[in-house]
């Protein structure tokens, strides 16, 4: 039975794919989580967080920015953008501890990314949880 992380880990790849122009890949989903062997709850855990961050892409993206420091979205590499989009996804639409998302994110920028990813994505999420705890930001 697959993990919570290797669910998240498949719907980074399928985020992946929807940036780089694969709006397609929505009808897919559940075919690719099939492949890699997320099923029953995995799963629904899995196309939730996928179809919840597609879902809320233009707000998710604009508490990136605003947290990117010098940086232009399109700067950051597609992986670590999937993981942003994802780890912003959970720190607003679940009741995840803000650490449990930001460590997951951190450990699949670290499996994912370039040797710089983690502590990228770490500062990122960081910043937005803050904001999010001292509810200066709803979704």
């Amino acid at each position: 039975m697959a993990t919570r992380h290797q669910a998240r880990e498949a719907v980074i790849g399928l985020l992946y794919a929807y940036d780089l122009g694969n709006p397609e890949i929505k009808k897919f989903a559940e075919d690719i989580l099939e492949e890699k062997k997320i099923r029953n709850k995995q799963r629904e855990f899995a196309l939730a967080l996928f179809k919840g961050t597609v879902e809320h892409l233009d707000t998710i993206d604009e508490m990136i920015k605003k947290h990117l420091e010098s940086w232009d979205m399109e700067r950051v590499g597609h992986i670590e953008r999937a993981i942003l989009r994802l780890g912003v996804y959970e720190l607003f639409y679940t009741d995840l501890d803000p650490a449990i998302v930001i460590n997951e994110a951190v450990e699949l920028a670290k499996k994912l990314g370039t040797d710089q990813s983690p502590k990228f994505i770490n500062g990122v999420l960081d910043a937005i949880a803050k904001e999010v705890k001292n509810g200066s930001q709803k979704a």
